[in-house]
């Protein structure tokens, strides 16, 4: 009976883990907000971002706008 119980607690985590996984997929890990163009890329601005009320400094929004265009910062 206890392997019964395992086999199916295996398969309800299996179960929730594909369907975390799957709607992951389907965002594309990008934070778009409502309106915006589907890709893989959002346009730049805290106004494009998934969070509510999301606000940038004036470098944090500088730095978005140059994505995906620039490199990573040098950590040599």
């Amino acid at each position: 009976m206890m392997i019964l119980k395992l086999a199916a607690l295996g398969a309800l985590g299996y179960a929730g883990y594909k369907y975390y996984e799957k709607n992951q997929k389907e965002r594309g890990g990008v934070a778009f907000a409502a309106g915006e163009p589907a890709g893989a890329f959002r346009n730049a601005g805290s106004e494009s971002t998934a969070t509510v009320g999301d606000r940038m400094s004036k470098t944090d929004e500088a730095l978005d706008e140059t994505f995906p265009a620039s490199d990573a910062t040098a950590k040599y």
